[in-house]
């Protein structure tokens, strides 16, 4: 049904004419081509190189990708403006304390390539990375070496007299082949 004075399809043919409108022209474009860029404002001259706020406080991770993760999450209503600074300076601290361990467990295992054994040993093996990561399972990592001292060997009283008294010196022992050799 049609209302009243809307009208339907077949008036939509008609179409009146709009008058064209001609836009207005500043008057700093006349101005001379420098004066015209200073009074312009940013729309002339020599634009500064934008700075991020990860340069500015010397950091490698993303400060703006943080606060906007910050702000996304629904953490709470308003994020400051030096949240994602101190966040991002935290995570980055613990990225190399993590990447200096996950070197040293390599370079222990005589290995050139980080695996995930190597990143189970960091974490485990330091006091605050093994707190703070206590209820993660790191997937390919295995378990800490680790054998309890009930289920060792007991020794007998006599022999472990005789390693306290005295140290064990090593003696060169040839190999049998090295024996046949020099007797012949």
């Amino acid at each position: 049904r049609a209302l009243a004075g809307v009208p339907t399809h077949k008036h939509r043919a008609e179409r009146i004419p709009i008058p064209h409108r001609r836009p207005r022209i500043s008057s700093s474009f006349h101005l001379a081509g420098e004066v015209a860029s200073r009074m312009a404002g940013r729309k002339g001259g020599d634009r500064k190189k934008a700075v991020t706020r990860s340069v500015k406080a010397g950091l490698q991770f993303p400060v703006g990708r943080i606060g906007r993760y910050l702000k996304k999450g629904r953490y709470a209503q308003r994020v400051g403006s030096g949240a994602p600074v101190y966040l991002a300076a935290v995570l980055e601290y613990l990225a190399a304390e993590v990447r200096t361990d996950l070197g040293n467990a390599a370079k222990d295992n005589k290995k050139t390539r980080i695996i995930p054994r190597h990143l189970l040993l960091a974490v485990r093996n330091d006091q605050e990375l093994g707190r703070l990561l206590a209820g993660v399972t790191i997937a390919h990592g295995g378990v800490i070496p680790n054998i309890n001292s009930v289920l060792l060997p007991k020794k007998s009283p006599a022999a472990a007299e005789k390693e306290a008294k005295s140290p064990k010196k090593k003696t060169a022992t040839k190999s049998p082949k090295k024996k046949v050799a020099a007797k012949e």
